[in-house]
């Protein structure tokens, strides 16, 4: 399965280490092949570094693909990730 979801980055200080840490976490595991998309650079979102290279700032676009058998689960959990800034508020 593939599924596709457009973000913005909420986080003042943008897709900084620690939300990019995060990411990487909630992605151990998991089989799916993840990527986002922001001003049309896409990078492997298990890589930290990848994630750090977009420099996404505060209200930043990404896209985010997702395929493989816990396509669903993965997009849901990212997405409430970026809704809630990481948690970071």
């Amino acid at each position: 399965m593939k599924i596709s979801r457009k973000v913005k980055v909420k986080n003042p200080a943008g897709l900084h280490t620690r939300p990019a840490s995060r990411i990487v976490q909630m992605l151990q595991g998991s089989t799916s092949s993840v990527y986002f998309t922001c001003r049309e650079e896409k990078v492997n979102a298990k890589s930290i570094m990848s994630l750090l290279t977009l420099a996404a700032t505060k209200n930043s676009l990404i896209t985010i693909e997702v395929e493989g058998e816990d396509a669903e689960q993965i997009v849901g959990k990212l997405v409430e990730a970026f809704e809630h800034q990481f948690w970071e508020i």
